[in-house]
């Protein structure tokens, strides 16, 4: 994995300390593992999809289409970088071009893969909704309240960076 995260990084356009960068990848990866231990979705797709749903990303703001091309990063990847089975793969890919686009039916595991990303909103002052939530374990509110915790120390850290 870690040749896979450090390829990732090389390659990432923004600022790797940004709001979609390596802190919220990192989150991501630590609520969806939690989640998918408690629903049963399937963890080796949620770890891939932490480091690769915003690796393409050009713009912070509206970026409609970053999900697809973190499809096609997924898919030169593969085999190279990291090995997942041909169901896992798709769950993947599933998850990564539509995470932006405010489902909650899907698979078990995208839903996973949504609600960690969905979690992370605290990191930009959101607070994450229930009703946008998938999964019972995310819509808990000490699931919420631990993110929003999370996010909202990172953004104090950022805000103290930025003045130095």
């Amino acid at each position: 994995m870690r040749r896979l995260i450090e390829f990732v990084r090389a390659q990432f356009a923004l600022d790797a300390e940004g709001i979609h960068g390596i802190a919220h990848w990192v989150r991501v990866r630590s609520t969806g593992l939690r989640l998918a231990d408690e629903t049963g979705a399937r963890a080796d797709v949620v770890e891939l999809f932490a480091w690769l749903h915003d690796s393409r990303r050009r713009d912070d703001g509206h970026d409609p289409d970053h999900g697809l091309r973190a499809v096609e990063l997924a898919t030169e990847c593969r085999g190279r970088l990291f090995q997942l089975d041909d169901e896992g793969f798709e769950l993947l890919c599933h998850a990564m071009e539509h995470h932006t686009h405010g489902r909650v039916d899907g698979p078990l595991t995208a839903q996973v893969c949504w609600d960690a990303d969905r979690l992370d909103l605290s990191r930009l002052g959101i607070r994450p909704r229930r009703e946008l939530l998938c999964t019972d374990p995310a819509r808990r509110v000490e699931t919420i309240e631990r993110a929003w915790r999370s996010g909202q120390a990172w953004a104090a850290w950022r805000r103290s960076r930025r003045r130095r």
